[in-house]
This record gives C-alpha cells, structure tokens and sequence, in this order.
C-alpha cells in the first residue's frame, strides 16, 4: 500500500518526498505493523483549527490530528498545520523541517497505537519520535 502527501487551503509541497516515503515505511515496519494506507494531509492552522472544533469538539488550536480506520493495520488520514509547526520549531529552538517531520512520525505512532495524554505515555511517545527522527538523518543526507 501507499503513504500519500497533499495539501488543502495551502500552497506547501513536501521536499524530498521520496526520502520521506521509505523512512516512514522503515518506521512501520521497525514497529512491526503492516501499512493499509496513510494520507498526509498539509493545511493552514485555521483548517486545522474548525477541523479540531467540528470533529473533536476541542477549541483550540493544534500542530496535527490523526483519524485512524483500522486497528490492525496502519491505516488514516493525519492533517498538519504547517503554520503552526513553524511557529513550534521556532519556540522550540529548531528547524522548521525538523518539527514537521516529529509531527508526521508523531502522527503515524497515533496509528499504531501509541498515545500522548498520559505523562508516562507521552514520554514513550517522545522517544519513539526522537528513536525515528535520528534514523531519518542519514536518509535525507544521502544522494
């Protein structure tokens, strides 16, 4: 099956998309799941927002949502506000492109069934994503 990457209400086009692709794959596979179907969506932070609102009944803004379809394999659609991951990188101290991709991996863990509202689970979840960023240095840095 395939990863798919669009954009809605935005001009945004992901560089290195192929890279992208097989490291998100490699992230699937390590963790031992077998991939359905996953649509990346990019959007601006006011999509995002009355996504939030009108689908989860949170009113507040947010950096990514996930829907998954299936519990057996990796299957859904993540939406991210681009708007929002560069105003994160840029509080946190990092590259734009570097908190995009904590938020796709962030957003592919959700589909596999990691979680984040509990501290303990949070902190798995921060390893995993930190655990997936470093494999994905080298990948982006070779030719």
């Amino acid at each position: 099956m395939e990863l798919t990457f669009h954009s809605e209400e935005i001009d945004f086009e992901l560089e290195s998309t192929s890279k992208i692709d097989a490291w998100l794959k490699s992230v699937i596979k390590n963790e031992n799941w077998i991939l359905a179907g996953v649509t990346y969506i990019f959007c601006s932070d006011a999509y995002l927002y009355q996504m939030n609102v009108e689908h989860l009944q949170h009113d507040t803004y947010t950096d990514v949502i996930t829907f998954q379809y299936n519990e057996e394999f990796v299957e859904g659609d993540i939406f991210i506000s681009v708007e929002r991951t560069k105003e994160n990188a840029k509080n946190f101290g990092v590259a734009s492109s570097h908190e995009l991709h904590r938020v796709m991996v962030h957003g592919l863990l959700h589909l596999m069934g990691y979680k984040d509202k509990e501290p303990a689970d949070k902190k798995l979840m921060t390893e995993k994503e930190n655990e997936y960023l470093a494999l994905l240095k080298p990948i982006l840095t070779v030719s």
